[in-house]
């Protein structure tokens, strides 16, 4: 009961380490268990409807890309793929601020309690993780803005697929009317070739402008980004 009663949560030591965990009958143990196993279970959940938003975009725009190919159709078609792509990001970017929430106190309690229970010599990576996780379940807020969620998704998965979908719109414009300048081919009804590309070339650049990350929490840098390298 003594070393009980000596006991102080708030003491620097007894903060930085999370000691009580192992080492006292204060019950955090049992608590931070199902605490970690709980925020875990929500990570693994965001994380699937991530998977899924990617998943559908990926076979949407390969089944639109594919129709293009299957007869006489249109270049607009492959264009509108590219739409159906931005469609999905600016929902796979809102999805992945929600995911970020919960993945970002999974990550503090694996950093700071658990390895530091397994061997307190290596210190803790936040001074304050205690102060700062009480923080985020009185008043939980996003980790990552909007048009970082925007970029990150857009670099890690959308870029790769959208310049997938620019070189098979290259490609059926070339395939189907090789005979016939690219600039007169990549005309629509009523729209010249010239502002046909010029559109598509400004969507792009704009892609690649927005695929540039503006902070080091975007670019994913383990010793800026908070709570851990972005996944």
């Amino acid at each position: 009961m003594g070393e009980e009663s000596e006991f102080d949560p708030e003491a620097a030591e007894e903060r930085e380490i999370g000691r009580e965990m192992v080492d006292q009958s204060t019950g955090l143990g049992s608590v931070a268990a199902h605490l970690y196993r709980g925020e875990m279970e929500r990570t693994v959940e965001w994380r699937g409807r991530l998977d899924t938003t990617t998943n559908w975009a990926v076979t949407v725009m390969a089944a639109i890309v594919a129709y293009a190919f299957s007869g006489e159709v249109s270049h607009a078609v492959i264009l509108a793929g590219a739409i159906m792509g931005t469609v999905f990001l600016f929902i796979e970017a809102r999805r992945f601020r929600d995911y970020d929430i919960w993945r970002s106190r999974v990550r503090v309690l694996q950093e700071n309690l658990f390895a530091n229970a397994l061997d307190p010599s290596g210190g803790i990576e936040h001074d304050t993780w205690r102060a700062d996780l009480s923080e985020d379940y009185r008043d939980p807020v996003p980790k990552i803005s909007y048009r970082g969620a925007f970029s990150h998704r857009l670099r890690r998965v959308y870029l790769p697929l959208m310049t997938a979908v620019l070189i098979g719109w290259v490609f059926h414009i070339w395939a189907f009317n090789p005979d016939e300048p690219f600039l007169e081919s990549a005309g629509l009804p009523g729209v010249s070739g010239v502002v046909v590309v010029a559109a598509v070339a400004v969507f792009y650049v704009t892609l690649v402008v927005l695929a540039v990350p503006l902070s080091a929490k975007e670019r994913g840098e383990s010793g800026e980004a908070e709570h851990g390298d972005l996944e």
